[in-house]
């Protein structure tokens, strides 16, 4: 019987001792399982506070699709502000409203430039072009197409290398047909001061060149991006060669403008057809050159400069 006693503690001392062990093993292997799941969860906290550079893997497929595809479209616009599509009031109290204004385009090129081009200074673009792309042929745009609040006009369009253009060139050059013949610039409307109208038509025969830095206004434009759509400006600013009464007289875009009581005097019976041969008999000596002057000085960016050529004289 004491036997039997016996055999039964050693039994029971025995399962405690193995109840003891299993009990510790599943305490040792709940705690590594625990940080075996925060070391997995720990490269997701990494990356979600420190997003990966440019060069790591989690950005390689925008950047081989930028490869693959490897251009965007990028659409060239011609606009001739408000002072065209609405009409305005020369320095010299003139309300002018355009019919029609005419511009024949040809060498219409965008340009990636690096370091960016200063058309203020005399440096050539070419040291600084990186990428290009331009417009085939020659065109005839007008300015005054549509209501007031139209868009302004689309020269063309063309398949481009991605990036950002920040230069712009084109010339103003006569046009072989059409409505502007024989011309790179052809304004049609009326004028209209102290209930006298004068018709006019003028016919501008300077061929002209601009070559243009970073588009200057509300929005940044020619920025092209993989199979999406951008645009740049070629701007022509007619306020530069009338005035504009809603400026201060003795601002210099009014010192050095024309007006329009000049192009009045030599009208007659109310009409005005010119071109620069007819206006350099008619016009007095200082007010023909001042013409001239301001010619180069119509294209513009926006409102960023441009280095200015004619190329006619």
């Amino acid at each position: 019987m004491k036997k039997t006693v016996m055999e039964i503690i050693v039994v029971n001392k025995t399962l405690i001792f193995l109840t003891t062990l299993l009990l510790t093993a599943l305490v040792t292997q709940g705690c590594t399982g625990g940080q075996s799941v925060q070391t997995d969860a720990s490269p997701v906290d990494q990356t979600a506070s420190n997003p990966p550079e440019s060069g790591n893997s989690a950005v390689e497929p925008d950047v081989k699709a930028g490869t693959e595809t490897g251009a965007g479209t990028l659409q060239i616009r011609a606009n001739g502000e408000d002072f065209v599509r609405q009409g305005f009031t020369s320095k010299d109290g003139w309300q002018i409203d355009f019919d029609h204004v005419y511009v024949n385009l040809t060498q219409v090129t965008a340009y990636q430039t690096d370091p960016p081009f200063d058309p203020q200074t005399d440096q050539s673009i070419q040291s600084k072009v990186k990428t290009q792309a331009s417009l085939d042929g020659v065109k005839t745009i007008d300015l005054a197409a549509g209501d007031e609040n139209a868009e302004p006009i689309v020269i063309g369009e063309v398949q481009a290398p991605t990036g950002r253009y920040n230069a712009l060139s084109w010339q103003m050059v006569k046009a072989s047909d059409g409505l502007a013949a024989g011309y790179p610039l052809v304004m049609q409307g009326s004028a209209t001061k102290a209930g006298q109208t004068i018709n006019f038509v003028l016919k501008l025969n300077e061929e002209l060149g601009f070559t243009c830095g970073d588009f200057v206004g509300d929005q940044r434009k020619g920025i092209v991006q993989p199979n999406q759509t951008a645009d740049l400006e070629a701007t022509f600013h007619f306020d530069h060669l009338f005035g504009d009464a809603e400026t201060a007289a003795d601002d210099s875009l009014n010192t050095g403008a024309l007006g329009f009581e000049p192009l009045a005097t030599i009208a007659q019976n109310g009409q005005l057809e010119a071109d620069l041969d007819v206006l350099k008999t008619q016009l007095s000596q200082e007010d023909y050159d001042k013409l001239i002057k301001i010619l180069p000085s119509l294209g513009h960016v926006g409102e960023g400069h441009c280095q200015e050529t004619m190329l006619t004289s």
